[in-house]
């Protein structure tokens, strides 16, 4: 039978050991609580960014189907099929610019 570290047999670890390897748990354990710490306080601290507030309506020609919304300071940007970006004031929400885009 093989022996193990278990074993009556077993010679002990001498006390210095036995204190040096308590002590490396120990400080496992809190470099452990440590970093559960430090990252429960990032995630605490940086939250989700806020949603931009997007427009409750906005007039498209018809039957033109939105692919994609973009803003600025004072403007949104839909891109529709038909390679079109329409520019609404975001104050009125009155169209400001159609760009057609040119396919190559």
């Amino acid at each position: 039978m093989a022996r193990t570290g278990e074993d009556e047999d077993s010679p002990r670890l001498p006390r210095g050991l036995r204190l040096l390897q308590g002590l490396v748990v120990v400080l496992t354990l809190s470099m452990i609580g440590g970093i559960v710490a430090v990252v429960a306080v990032i995630v605490a601290r940086f939250p989700a960014p806020p949603t931009p507030a997007l427009p409750e309506t906005l007039e498209l020609p018809e039957g033109a189907r939105v692919i994609a919304l973009t803003q600025g300071r004072d403007w949104y940007a839909v891109v529709i099929e038909g390679d079109a970006i329409l520019i609404f004031d975001r104050a009125t929400g009155a169209l400001r610019q159609r760009v057609e885009i040119a396919r190559p």
